[in-house]
């Protein structure tokens, strides 16, 4: 019989009481399970399972599909004592089977773990619990960069005097043992170092001291029923230095025959596998300097009025509403608006923009960006975690410590890689000692010796989270945020970029560029009449309208009636005058005849311009043109995504003629036109379905659908809504150029992580046989397993130094 589990969920989204019964009536149909109360007034349900038939996972994606959110809570962690890829796969395996965890994501070389729980059934201090029983230790992810930093600064010295240590203690094993050899008998080597139980006092510290690292390690795998890296080093040091005593004892009061000792074996592999963890460590810490930088940009104070004083207070006491005055030269403290004064403001640590940017009174302002020139005073807008810096941290962090789906194959493998290795070394041990060398057990167990410590799964375990770690990194620095491992993989396989029109290709702020008027008609009475009758309007073009004929120094009137017709124009009533301003199918509709001047709207659409037709009192009074100006970069951009090989398209609501002449002006060759804003997906879906990988470029407001139907959705010119719920990448400039830039850092990504993986491979798949078939000596195949994670995480940090 079956036991069952009972689980409660809270649920975001409900309106009335008919929304509880319809998920209740959702989950009891799901085969499995058993009841299920949803509570309206707290919006949880209690479901009682068998998680033999279904799961959590299940039921979660049920309510999903009913329009409703399961909310989880989302953290991140410290993971100490990870030593290989094998640590790290068996703490993600253990969280992930606990109650209450949805996902649990383990990243080898920032240490840590991202994890989406439901605090209702697990806590930090049950997740604690299981990974301290495992051997490792979970800690709260420090806020800041100093408790990181330190952390990894304490590594380092610890690995270092270690690694000192060790030495003092191996060179006189390893000069005993080269001086040995007959081509290097000249070298002078003192008598006593040739004693057994002198090499046996200067390995025993490195054996159990030094080493003891790797027992401890060995003992918690073991301990757990799994394998790493600590096995094989300390199987293959334990097996040379025990060797080594047992020949000693049998040397007592033999005479005229020296014994060939293996406890420099032991010592010297010892040795150089801290050195190897010692540059390890410090590359590590060097994958993670952007988000050091990033931290560290933050300014520490601000100066603030309150109750008609100015006070210096620390960052964190700053409030939303708060009035900051900002001095040339300073740091602003958090994203705001300004309220006086005019200034440039330095944003490339956070846009990635090298010239300073002019603002004005009512412009926003970014949090760590640096006011070049004029005093200025802010309102506080965002404060805290949610200024663009911190969100742009979490995006940062959220990224590097996601797995990208390229990994899957690296963590298949090093999930049974030291059990393959040990049974490897066993075999090669016996087919020497019983078939190729017969009898000869040193030679043999040098073998073995070598098979043991010459496999690294930390390579294999380095390999992508590195390179993800640096890439994304490199990226932010430009203003570029890929929110995961999965899209930044997903980006270099895209072949069709599509760019929506307003404010992506063009600036998204039309002007007034012209006014064409039928005989008989006074341009500033017309002017005055469709200003007045636009004035209600909110869009973006009756805005345009509005300003343009403000600019010329007319004074508008107020609008007695007005009607907006979504898509086709206005109709309103202005001092006794019924105005209407819109498109070619309104004014048909009402009869307005304009045949006579159609050359003129088709010769202003030519010219990218939108044509907006006038009718006073019902009849035709002329057209007014306006123009969304494209952005200088924009022809640059387009230019260099073709030469990546990208067709590129753009899609807009504009009539086919408008359309094309923008197109054709920045060099686009396909337009998708007359597209509205919920048809924007539906497009997208049909670029997909011709087999085409798509990245959608918008500004991720009304065109949020086709965002997330999109391969990739690329939210442009965000300002500080870095955090874009619906884009995949975040492009912080409203430079077009950001797009080249992401692809492009992408495939360098994805080249980089399958070197690296290509060396992993390469480098076990090889140096294990070579090792096997004699060709290595032990220490040389440590030295060479030291090394090859170093040269993984240094190919990784290549990509720090990608121009953007």
């Amino acid at each position: 019989m079956s036991d069952f589990k009972e689980a409660s969920l809270r649920i975001e989204g409900m309106t009335c009481a008919s929304c509880a019964i319809r998920i209740e009536k959702g989950l009891k149909k799901i085969t499995g399970v058993k009841e299920a109360a949803v509570n309206f007034a707290v919006e949880k349900t209690t479901i009682v399972y068998d998680d033999q038939l279904t799961s959590l996972r299940e039921m979660e994606q049920k309510i999903e599909s009913l329009g409703y959110k399961v909310v989880n809570q989302k953290a991140e962690f410290s993971i100490t004592g990870m030593t290989c890829a094998a640590c790290a796969n068996k703490i993600e395996k253990t969280l992930n089977k606990m109650d209450g965890v949805q996902s649990a994501v383990v990243n080898f070389a920032m240490e840590s773990v991202q994890v989406h729980y439901r605090p209702e059934d697990t806590s930090f201090s049950d997740m604690q619990k299981a990974v301290k029983k495992l051997g490792y230790e979970l800690h709260q992810k420090s806020q800041d960069a100093t408790g990181e930093a330190d952390y990894r600064e304490k590594e380092i010295a610890r690995q270092q005097s270690r690694f000192i240590f060790s030495s003092i203690l191996s060179v006189p094993l390893l000069w005993a043992m080269v001086s040995h050899f007959e081509f290097t008998s000249f070298i002078w080597l003192p008598e006593m170092f040739m004693n057994p139980w002198v090499q046996l006092a200067l390995a025993t510290p490195v054996q159990f001291i030094v080493g003891g690292q790797f027992y401890k390690g060995a003992y918690k795998a073991l301990k757990n029923k799994s394998a790493n890296m600590d096995v094989l080093v300390a199987l293959g040091t334990s097996a040379a230095y025990f060797y080594s005593i047992y020949l000693s004892v049998l040397s007592i009061g033999s005479t005229g025959h020296m014994v060939e000792l293996y406890f420099e074996t032991s010592a010297v592999l010892i040795t150089l596998i801290i050195l190897g963890k010692l540059f390890e460590a410090k590359a590590k810490g060097r994958s993670s300097e952007a988000i050091k930088k990033l931290m560290g940009l933050q300014a520490k104070t601000a100066t603030v009025y309150r109750d008609g004083q100015e006070l210096q207070i620390p960052i964190e006491e700053v409030i939303t509403g708060d009035i900051i005055s900002i001095k040339p030269g300073e740091k602003v403290p958090v994203d705001g608006i300004i309220l006086e004064g005019r200034s440039a403001f330095d944003e490339s640590m956070i846009t990635g923009e090298s010239l300073p940017v002019d603002k004005v009174t009512g412009d926003e302002v970014i949090g760590a960006t640096v006011n070049k020139n004029g005093f200025i005073k802010i309102k506080a807008t965002k404060v805290g975690k949610d200024t663009a810096l911190s969100q742009i941290i979490r995006v940062v962090e959220e990224a590097q410590g996601s797995k990208a789906p390229i990994q899957r194959l690296a963590d298949s493998i090093s999930g049974v890689f030291v059990p393959i290795v040990v049974g490897i070394a066993f075999i090669t041990f016996f087919v020497w000692y019983l078939v190729i060398d017969q009898g000869n057990f040193a030679g043999a167990l040098e073998k073995l010796i070598a098979v043991l410590v010459i496999a690294c799964p930390c390579a294999l375990g380095l390999a992508t989270p590195t390179s993800i770690m640096a890439g994304s990194g490199r990226a932010a620095e430009a203003g570029i945020l890929f929110k995961g491992g999965e899209h930044l993989e997903t980006a270099h396989r895209i072949d069709t970029v599509v760019l929506d029109k307003t404010g992506t290709v063009t600036n998204g702020k039309p002007v007034l560029t012209d006014v064409y008027l039928t005989s008989g008609h006074n341009e500033a009475e017309v002017l005055r009449l469709v200003g007045s009758a636009e004035q209600p309007s909110e869009h973006p073009l009756a805005e345009a309208i509005v300003e343009g004929i403000k600019e010329k120094g007319i004074s508008l009137e107020k609008t007695d009636e007005f009607e907006n017709i979504p898509g086709y124009g206005i109709i309103a009533a202005v001092a006794g005058k019924k105005v209407i301003a819109g498109t070619r199918k309104l004014m048909k509709e009402h009869d307005i005849s304009f045949e006579d001047h159609l050359s003129t709207v088709t010769n202003f659409e030519k010219e990218g311009k939108t044509a907006m037709l006038i009718a006073i009192d019902g009849g035709f009074a002329g057209i007014i043109a306006v123009a969304d100006t494209v952005k200088d970069s924009s022809a640059k951009a387009i230019s260099r995504l073709k030469e990546m090989g990208m067709e590129v398209i753009m899609m807009t609501g504009d009539n086919p003629q408008t359309a094309q002449a923008i197109a054709a002006s920045v060099g686009i060759d396909r337009v998708i036109a007359e597209v509205l804003p919920e048809g924007k997906a539906e497009e997208v879906k049909k670029l997909q379905q011709a087999g085409k990988k798509v990245a959608m470029v918008g500004d991720g407001i009304n065109d949020a659908p086709a965002l997330a139907t999109a391969d990739i959705g690329m939210a442009i010119g965000t300002g500080t809504d870095v955090a874009m719920e619906a884009a995949d990448i975040t492009l912080i400039r409203g430079d077009l150029m950001s797009v080249g830039d992401a692809l492009f850092m992408s495939k360098k990504t994805i080249r980089n992580i399958k070197q690296n993986l290509f060396w992993a491979f390469a480098y076990n798949s090889l140096g294990v046989p070579i090792a096997a078939a004699g060709f290595l000596a032990p220490w040389l195949a440590g030295a060479a397993m030291a090394f090859s994670s170093v040269s993984v995480v240094l190919n990784a940090l290549r990509l720090q130094k990608v121009k953007l």
